[in-house]
């Protein structure tokens, strides 16, 4: 029995999905590795217990706000600048 019209366009929508499918889960792939990527370079980071006055707790947590980073990334952001500094000297 030969394929009717219907038949043909639901035969085409279902190739397009498949391969749309196909292209999702290559993007699904390529985040994973990504994601592992990225988790293996934190790994890597040495994680250390800081103790700081309250004052200077509150002034790096308000000029991080300023800058829209977490109180975390504007002390890394310190530390590697003065670093630099000193490395020009």
């Amino acid at each position: 029995m030969p394929d009717t019209r219907e038949d043909r366009e639901l035969n085409k929508k279902e190739e397009r999905l498949l391969a749309r499918k196909a292209e999702l889960d290559a993007l699904e792939q390529e985040i994973r590795a990504r994601e592992k990527e990225l988790k293996a370079k934190d790994a890597r980071r040495k994680q250390i217990i800081l103790r700081l006055p309250e004052s200077l707790w509150q002034d790096i947590a308000k000029w991080a706000d300023d800058d829209f980073r977490s109180i975390n990334s504007q002390i890394e952001y310190l530390l590697t600048k003065s670093v630099r500094e000193h490395k020009k000297k």
